[in-house]
């Protein structure tokens, strides 16, 4: 797992005017809730929170925030851009700890693809349905990302959710609504003039 420290500083103004002034000052307004403890106005610094927002893995990694000489751990819940310019209006972190369970988003890396078999010798083509997953897992269990190893699917094949090896503790959020959510995650599909049709129509049901 990445380690992924921010320093932030506790926010006594609230209110559109006082968060104006913070980004004005290069700063993102945010707050920590969650736990035991009442929710926390904090500031961060723009330019420290855009460099780990460039890292993939900061996204779905547990974050210790330094607040006040007191660390807190993290996990960013949501993020909230300016629709038209580079900039972060603001940011929520729900505080957990090794026990807590979450719910997550995380990215699918897909291993092999140029030595896929039914690639290279079938002549098919990868088409993704998923390029991330919804998760649930406690603090301790949270992955950066699940990897699919393509390298020995053959054409035709459909890889849905209940295929997933996910990692120890960690569960489909869509399975645990029930088998019906068993979605496509990946497929290779047969090249036009063999089974491509009935390829497509599998993956897409």
């Amino acid at each position: 797992m990445s380690d992924f420290t921010l320093s932030a500083e506790i926010r006594e103004d609230s209110g559109k005017g006082a968060s104006r002034r913070l980004r004005r000052a290069n700063c993102v307004p945010a707050i920590i809730y969650g736990g035991d403890a009442e929710p926390t106005s904090i500031t961060l610094k723009a330019n420290e929170l855009w460099k780990v927002l460039e890292e993939e893995a900061f996204y779905s990694s547990v974050v210790t925030l330094e607040v006040a000489g007191k660390s807190e751990s993290v996990v960013l819940k949501d993020l909230q851009r300016h629709p038209a310019k580079d900039l972060i209006w603001h940011a929520d972190f729900l505080r957990v700890n090794a026990d807590t369970k979450i719910k997550a988003h995380v990215p699918l890396h897909f291993l092999n693809e140029d030595a896929c078999v039914g690639v290279k010798i079938g002549g098919g083509k990868i088409s993704h349905q998923l390029t991330s997953l919804d998760i649930i897992c406690t603090a301790d269990h949270l992955p950066e990302f699940i990897e699919i190893d393509l390298a020995e699917v053959e054409v035709g094949t459909v890889i849905h959710l209940s295929d997933l090896k996910l990692p120890e503790g960690v569960e489909s959020q869509a399975l645990s609504h029930g088998a019906e959510h068993d979605t496509a995650v990946v497929s290779v599909i047969a090249p036009k003039g063999g089974d491509a049709e009935e390829s497509e129509e599998e993956a897409a049901e």
